[in-house]
């Protein structure tokens, strides 16, 4: 029989650790080793507490541990349920709407190192009427390939790619924006590491020539692998000062969802002074990777985000091209200057 002290001690200990993984921010703790990654797949967490909860009443079984597993099936219930609280909460919805004169529509899609082929991309980002197109891991030539068909559907584009290598595609991202929103030049630099860029893989800060019109980043923050906490967490610091501005949109690939982003904005901001726009639609519990899982189950790491001057008309998580071949799903929101 297990010992009473060192039962509750197993009981209040699984229980404080859980706490700490429902909502690690209020520690400090979300963009630590662990509670990061367990965060961020919060409806595979739930799914794990629900299976533990369902175990320990099994074991409830025996009367000698009754009150040891129920209490530790409350531990896990409390833990399940509160992760799908904040998920329900999040929303699982989204939101379609025309795109207006005064409209910018913005489409976001990590192809992984270009599986799905220009034609899916420049289809989908026509079907949808994207002005701006972020492509992490996708190379220039690529880029060049959709800006092409999309010409010859009606809907020219501009080109900007930055790249860290020519060996590996995921080290470059490719931004598409439309001329209709003026001319652009990269602000950026072509090289890894603060302060000029992120560190492992490459974003794009695009600014309007004349000065008139957003900044527009496209986002690619190195994946939160034990070896690249350290650069993961300064991408994300290096992201939020790019926000810091009065009008900027930002979408990619952050590989961070609206948890890990905690201590990062600034004047209500989530990430410097942008709001998710999944968050505003109510689609921010809706994971876009793996495609190979249910939203639910996946993290919300890809992002569409934008200053307080601009409005969410629309956002969508697209599962329509979960069979493409990336593993990531597109995003794309519909983007209204404020009045």
């Amino acid at each position: 029989m297990l010992p009473r002290i060192l039962g509750w001690a197993i009981v209040l200990g699984t229980a404080a650790m859980a706490l700490v993984l429902l909502w690690p921010q209020a520690f400090g703790l979300q963009n630590q080793w662990v509670a990061a990654h367990i965060v961020a797949l919060r409806g595979t967490a739930a799914a794990g507490g629900i299976v533990a909860l369902l175990l320990f009443l099994l074991l409830a079984l025996a009367r000698p541990l009754r009150v040891f597993a129920f209490a530790m099936a409350a531990v896990f219930a409390i833990f399940a349920a509160g992760n799908i609280t904040v998920l329900t909460a999040r929303g699982f919805g989204g939101s379609t709407s025309e795109a207006g004169a005064d409209s910018v529509t913005v489409l976001s899609w990590n192809t992984l190192g270009e599986v799905p082929d220009a034609s899916t991309i420049a289809g989908l980002a026509l079907e949808r009427g994207a002005d701006i197109v972020v492509l992490p891991e996708t190379t220039e030539p690529l880029g060049e390939e959709v800006a092409i068909a999309m010409r010859e559907g009606g809907n020219p584009m501009w080109v900007h790619t930055a790249s860290y290598d020519d060996i590996a595609k995921a080290r470059s991202t490719t931004i598409l924006i439309s001329p209709d929103l003026g001319d652009y030049e990269v602000v950026s630099a072509n090289a890894p590491g603060p302060p000029g860029n992120t560190n492992t893989v490459p974003s794009v800060v695009a600014d309007p020539v004349d000065g008139d019109g957003p900044r527009i980043v496209a986002v690619h923050a190195v994946a939160p692998i034990r070896w690249e906490l350290r650069n993961w967490r300064s991408d994300l610091d290096w992201l939020a000062e790019q926000c810091a501005g009065d009008d900027v949109i930002m979408a990619g690939d952050f590989n961070a969802t609206v948890d890990h982003f905690a201590g990062h904005g600034i004047d209500g901001g989530d990430l410097g002074r942008c709001t998710d726009a999944a968050a505003h639609a109510g689609a921010a519990g809706l994971g876009t990777w793996p495609t190979d899982v249910p939203p639910f189950f996946g993290s919300p790491i890809d992002h569409v985000m934008a200053t307080p001057n601009w409005s969410v008309e629309a956002f969508e998580m697209l599962e329509s091209h979960d069979d493409a071949g990336s593993d990531h799903r597109p995003v794309v929101a519909t983007l209204v200057a404020a009045d």
